[in-house]
């Protein structure tokens, strides 16, 4: 992948990286000096500011004590855990290969090296977790004081075993009434416990925002390395071949091995739409009329008023946002503004 660095080192057109993450998989088991090379030979190529947010994602039981140590004398300064569930059985029933002891103590050792900058994932939405182990969750979590918390609805994707059984019966569908109460408890908590919630998903203390996330719903370019990897440069999409082996022939062969979608002025629009909905600083109605043309914004203006109506979103200085019930239906209304 440092040679994919090399044929990619132009695809950013000088832009200076704000951030670096090391993401998708375990990253954190190629260890700390591989990582650390890495990032050196990103600095090689690229203009890597001062102040760059270096993110690695690590699941709990990958966090032992001397890896967490080592990765303290890398350029490492955030980390992103992916906790899910504090309860044993909920682990277990997600097939997570860490269990609620390692769950708190890959947060205590990270923190104990040195590392404050910490983000951890939790799931809500499943049938094993009703209410009071949700907010038990959410508890637990404020008491180690992280500054940010990501949190998704449990999803099925197609062709699992869980798909299968629910559709075999074995297992109980997924209640979206539970999933939206349990949401709306978890908005509620972490407002009450100083976190602003600057993406649906995503709250964090005041100063803690990702910066990696942020750029992404700004529709900031950004380069992918790796198989299946994707990047963004503004005006087009493309992402890696999924094949490690025909990825790795590509290579050396001198090329990335990808496929590339040209975005036109819809595609360009209905990406905004979808991102910048999502977040606390909704839809600049100036922006869409300076980039897309008066024709886009009479558009949304006149599809907005359904759900102005409905008070799922409301303007404010000239932007749009999602209310707190808006926020349910998040997806519902980015594609009725689609064009």
């Amino acid at each position: 992948m440092e040679y994919e660095l090399e044929l990619q080192k132009n695809y950013l057109q000088g832009q200076a990286v704000e951030t670096i993450y090391f993401g998708g998989g375990t990253p954190s088991l190629i260890g700390a000096p591989a990582i650390q090379r890495f990032i050196d030979k990103i600095a090689s190529l690229f203009s890597v500011k001062p102040d760059a947010e270096i993110t690695l994602e690590a699941n709990p039981d990958d966090l032992v004590g001397q890896e967490v140590k080592e990765l303290k004398q890398t350029a490492v300064n955030r980390f992103s855990i992916g906790i899910q569930s504090f309860f044993e059985e909920d682990l277990r029933w997600m097939n997570r290969a860490h269990n609620a002891s390692e769950a708190e103590g890959s947060i205590k050792r990270v923190q104990d090296a040195g590392f404050e900058n910490i983000t951890i994932d939790l799931i809500y939405g499943y049938p094993l977790l009703n209410d009071e182990k949700w907010k038990s969750n959410i508890e637990t979590a404020l008491k180690f004081e992280v500054p940010h918390i990501s949190a998704y609805s449990m999803t099925i994707e197609p062709r699992t075993a869980l798909a299968a059984f629910i559709r075999k019966g074995k297992q109980a569908a997924m209640d979206e009434t539970q999933s939206a109460g349990q949401f709306i408890t978890l908005i509620e908590s972490l407002e009450k416990a100083g976190f602003e919630q600057y993406e649906i998903s995503n709250f964090a203390k005041p100063g803690h925002y990702s910066k990696h996330n942020t750029n992404y719903w700004k529709n900031v370019p950004y380069l992918g390395i790796g198989p299946s990897a994707h990047s963004f440069n503004g005006n087009s999409r493309q992402w890696n071949i999924r094949n490690n082996a025909k990825y790795t022939e590509g290579l050396q062969q001198h090329i990335v091995p990808f496929e590339i979608e040209e975005l036109g002025m819809d595609d360009r629009f209905n990406e905004y739409i979808m991102t910048a909905l999502r977040t606390m600083w909704g839809i600049d109605l100036n922006k869409i009329e300076q980039d897309f043309g008066s024709g886009y914004r009479q558009d949304i203006a006149s599809d907005l008023k359904e759900f102005l109506d409905q008070e799922q979103v409301v303007e404010e200085n000239q932007a749009v946002k999602l209310t707190k019930s808006g926020k349910l239906f998040a997806d519902r209304i980015a594609a009725a503004l689609f064009r």
